[in-house]
């Protein structure tokens, strides 16, 4: 009897964000607060893999490797976005998401420890949209090539509106 496959999963870089903050600044400059660190859009129904790169933290200390991972949600109701599953790969943090309400903006707060004793606390905001191709009202303008014409927020304008 054959033994199945196993099969190692490189993440996707589509869905990385890279932890900074870290970069030297010379005496006298006031450093700049980094923006808020966000992943591109998911749809409810998408279950996808997502990266956070710690490297900037542990950079120079080819040692330290990470050695716990904490993850919490907001919101966290019945429904909203969940987390199957949290893995280590390399100096990254691989979080697979699922799930989520619709025009939710989700905070995921990670706390990552390392092996030498640093702590890495951040929130990465995850926005869920309804990105599946929806039905498109009869009374939508469209073009002659049967394209739906919409308003600079993504919606179909409507004949008689």
């Amino acid at each position: 009897m054959p033994t199945p496959a196993t099969h190692l999963t490189q993440p996707s870089i589509a869905r990385r964000v890279v932890l900074d903050g870290f970069a030297p600044v010379p005496r006298g400059v006031i450093p700049t607060v980094p923006s808020n660190l966000v992943w591109p859009a998911k749809d409810p129904g998408d279950v996808l893999d997502y990266e956070f790169d710690i490297s900037a933290a542990v950079i120079g200390d080819c040692g330290d490797s990470i050695a716990t991972i904490d993850v919490a949600i907001t919101p966290n109701a019945s429904g909203d976005l969940t987390m199957n599953s949290a893995a280590a790969s390399g100096d990254s943090v691989v979080l697979w998401l699922a799930a989520g309400q619709p025009s939710t903006n989700y905070a995921v707060q990670i706390t990552v420890g390392t092996a030498n004793g640093r702590t890495i606390n951040r929130t990465v905001l995850l926005p869920v949209q309804s990105l599946a191709s929806t039905v498109v009202p009869s009374s939508a303008l469209t073009t002659e090539q049967g394209v739906v014409v919409t308003d600079q927020n993504g919606n179909p304008i409507l004949v008689g509106s």
